[in-house]
């Protein structure tokens, strides 16, 4: 317990104020107790996983910052398969493991079901309530029941994947976070009513798994429904996030406040894949910082002729369209690198050239700035805190590109953060 941790320490954007208490329970009961004591007090209570899917302001926050410590991963079913015969292996996480330590435990078991999600950062229990997903996966597939803390009933229970009402980056968990999207509940946020406490998954022992996205084919050289080995497919989401900025930047873990929360083999392959000592700004972000956007078929019509549609639920039920969000971004003018004063300078790239320096009538000797916040010189749907940025730096970008999607398309673009003290609606 601390007075001296920001968010800054404990975030993958790297900004946030000071918090007044930080917990690191290692028990079930000392979850349960740390959250029981806040909500008791009155006190705003933040519940922490990887701190990768979370945008606080820089003022000081006055509450309890509870980070949960378990991370012990158990198979209570017989591992091994019956010759001839599928088997189903349940597994059980608790929710303070690192999610890539759970997917990497997965793979080297033989097990079929979590692959695509290589790379993710968070915690398990971050997963459900995000619902994450990527490469033709979504953890939700996977998810038998979930273990939570009621903070209404004071009672734990185990939810079923009918109850936690999964849809596109969302659950039942984070929807009580919420009245509308990003419009904050005044009484579970920044925490949600349900507080994970551990995972139970449903996995298919398999040493191959389908490819099921085709930038993923692409890179292991096959098609899209083909079965590969899951190490394969492990191996060539990580190259395909790295290759666009969307893996944590593992130097993050040599930090006091960081130190013991990823296995430390995992954490050591991460960092020789990622290459030198220092700091990759490209991945001090929080993933991709906007939703796909889901509209009606009318809003649909309105967009350019290519822009991307797929086939898509609104959230009364009838028929929508999903549309990319990086698309809309890089096609209202805010393209790699983009930074309010101009743009920043991609690490491939030479001296006067940049990101977005081949679109007519723009003069790149011009742009080039050392901004202290950007889009990602390696992807659009990403912004990043360059070193010195603050939360009001990450937020002023963001309400930018909002405002400018919004006029070009008439779409307002969701953060897929948790936001917290700032105003992204």
């Amino acid at each position: 317990m601390t007075n001296s941790v920001a968010f800054a320490d404990i975030t993958t954007i790297g900004v946030g104020g000071h918090i007044a208490r930080f917990v690191e329970p290692d028990t079930r009961v000392g979850i349960i107790e740390a959250v029981e004591d806040a909500d008791s007090k009155g006190l705003p209570l933040l519940v922490i996983g990887g701190g990768s899917n979370l945008l606080v302001s820089d003022d000081d926050f006055p509450g309890v910052v509870v980070r949960d410590a378990r991370r012990t991963i158990t198979v209570p079913d017989e591992a091994a398969p019956v010759e001839g015969e599928a088997h189903i292996v349940h597994v059980n996480a608790e929710a303070g493991c690192n999610w890539d330590d759970f997917v990497a435990f997965c793979v080297e078991l033989g097990l079929e079901g979590v692959e695509g999600l290589s790379g993710i950062p968070g915690t398990v229990g971050a997963s459900v309530v995000q619902n994450i997903g990527a490469y033709g996966q979504e953890v939700s597939t996977s998810v038998s029941s979930v273990e939570v803390w009621d903070r209404q009933t004071k009672t734990t229970q185990e939810l079923d994947r009918k109850d936690l009402k999964f849809g596109y980056r969302t659950s039942l968990l984070k929807q009580s976070m919420y009245v509308q999207p990003a419009v904050p509940d005044t009484q579970y946020f920044p925490t949600p009513r349900y507080v994970v406490l551990s995972v139970t998954f449903t996995m298919q022992y398999s040493e191959t798994g389908t490819v099921g996205y085709g930038q993923l084919a692409h890179a292991l050289g096959v098609q899209v429904g083909d079965r590969m080995s899951t190490r394969a497919i492990r191996s060539a989401v990580l190259r395909v996030r790295a290759s666009k900025g969307m893996l944590e930047d593992a130097t993050r873990y040599r930090s006091a406040w960081m130190q013991g929360t990823r296995k430390q083999s995992n954490l050591d392959i991460a960092l020789r894949a990622q290459g030198g000592d220092m700091p990759d700004y490209n991945r001090h972000s929080c993933g991709s910082f906007f939703m796909n956007p889901i509209v009606t078929e009318r809003q649909a019509e309105a967009l350019p002729e290519d822009a991307p549609r797929f086939a898509a639920v609104l959230p009364d039920g009838s028929a929508g369209v999903k549309t990319s969000a990086a698309w809309l971004i890089d096609h209202a003018g805010f393209h790699k690198g983009f930074a309010l004063d101009g743009y920043v300078q991609g690490p491939a790239e030479s001296e006067g050239e940049m990101q977005g320096a081949s679109h007519e009538g723009e003069d790149s000797s011009e742009r080039t700035v050392q901004s202290s916040a950007s889009l990602s010189t390696l992807h659009t749907l990403a912004l990043t805190n360059r070193g010195t940025a603050k939360a009001i730096d990450i937020q002023s970008l963001a309400q930018s590109i909002q405002d400018g999607v919004e006029q070009a398309f008439g779409i307002r673009l969701v953060p897929e953060p948790v936001v917290v003290g700032l105003h992204l609606a």
